[in-house]
């Protein structure tokens, strides 16, 4: 039987590590992990090249500082960490107590002192990775419930916190760009926004023309906006448009994403 590049590579580093060598179970969902993994580096490098100062600074996101974004992206990581708890043990334990409780911590973590708020953030991925590496392969079909009320299997986690890190490192407003996300992180987006339209029952009536791809029709079809990937992605997620023309002169209204 051929062994694979992959296989090669981690027979190697298993051989390297050890016996105390992990890695995540083959029922994982490799994909969308290393999106999250990839995501969660490019977040701590924007956040490390904000200075204390500059946390205080605006986001993007209405009535949120840059403090308010990294303790926000702290506090999901925790919360996500819940869900794969309530998967190992099967003892319900929800992402948060309530929609108050949530948002009561996040005001109250964006007044952390600037070190302790890096920590929280690095602390907090790092227990959230752990518990995915660790997940036994049948419980990553265990089935928690998000915030929203969904009941989902715990593997979505990893896609959860996939857009959580990539789409909050803009919002830091420090020089994270779609362009950087990988191209198929970018076509799963696409795929995301829509789907969370049709979820909350709003009707997006338009054609997407990204360069080089193809078209993408939402609804019965509207306004056609054209440009490249990494900017419709931008701006169907509300981070602003750049570089996009629309068949209607001004683009249209989106809804909110998530």
């Amino acid at each position: 039987m051929s062994v694979t590049t992959d296989e090669a590579a981690r027979a190697a580093l298993r051989a390297r590590q050890g016996p105390g060598y992990r890695e995540d179970s083959p029922q994982a969902p490799a994909r969308e992990l290393l999106w999250a993994r990839r995501g969660t580096a490019y977040f701590a490098r924007v956040l490390g090249g904000l200075s204390d100062a500059e946390l205080d600074a605006p986001s993007l996101l209405p009535g949120w500082s840059r403090r308010h974004v990294v303790a926000h992206v702290g506090y999901n990581a925790r919360a996500l960490t819940r869900l794969l708890e309530w998967a190992r043990t099967g003892v319900e334990t929800p992402m948060y107590a309530s929609a108050e409780q949530r948002g009561a911590e996040i005001e109250s973590g964006a007044t952390l002192p600037a070190r302790a708020l890096r920590s929280l953030v690095a602390h907090a991925e790092r227990h959230l990775d752990v518990e995915w590496r660790d997940l036994p392969g049948p419980a990553w079909e265990a089935r928690v419930r998000t915030a929203q009320g969904r009941l989902v299997p715990v593997r979505e986690t990893a896609w959860m916190r996939t857009r959580e890190v990539w789409i909050h490192a803009l919002d830091l407003d420090a020089g994270a760009s779609t362009r950087d996300f990988p191209p198929e992180l970018l076509g799963a987006l696409l795929v995301d926004v829509p789907r969370m339209w049709r979820r909350r029952e709003e009707t997006v009536r338009l054609r997407l023309v990204p360069d080089g791809g193809d078209d993408v029709v939402l609804g019965d079809g509207g306004p056609t906006v054209s440009g490249s990937l990494p900017d419709l992605v931008r701006w169907l997620a509300g981070r602003g448009a750049r570089g996009l023309t629309s068949s209607a002169g001004e683009l249209p209204h989106l809804p909110r994403w998530f």
